[in-house]
């Protein structure tokens, strides 16, 4: 199991985290864990953000095929300004990557 580092940041504040519930099709695993992995396109999309942390991508260890994503944030601020200032990017990656997956849920939006 893996634990995911909710601490504060070194300048004392919560993290923003959100978290994503995904589930590939079937023939498309492999790729979508390259493009959602902690060196894939979206990854190296956030790095550009000021205050994006990292990514960790999750296989549940109980239910093959389901994955989450872990993305954190120095803070809510600095994660809607980098969707606000990288909306259309945003949107063109979202769109390639839809036939990547059969279902995907916003698992929500956490402080910690």
């Amino acid at each position: 199991m893996q634990t995911i580092n909710c601490q504060r940041t070194t300048e004392g504040n919560d993290m923003y985290i959100i978290v994503w519930e995904f589930w590939p099709r079937k023939g498309k695993e492999e790729e979508f864990k390259r493009v959602y992995s902690a060196t894939g396109e979206w990854v190296e999309f956030f790095k550009r953000g000021e205050g994006y942390v990292d990514t960790t991508l999750c296989a549940d260890a109980g239910s093959e095929g389901r994955y989450l994503t872990i993305d954190r944030w120095v803070s809510k601020e600095a994660y809607d300004m980098f969707r606000r200032t990288n909306r259309e990017e945003y949107e063109s990656i979202d769109k390639r990557c839809e036939g990547l997956t059969a279902r995907e849920t916003l698992i929500g939006y956490f402080n910690g």
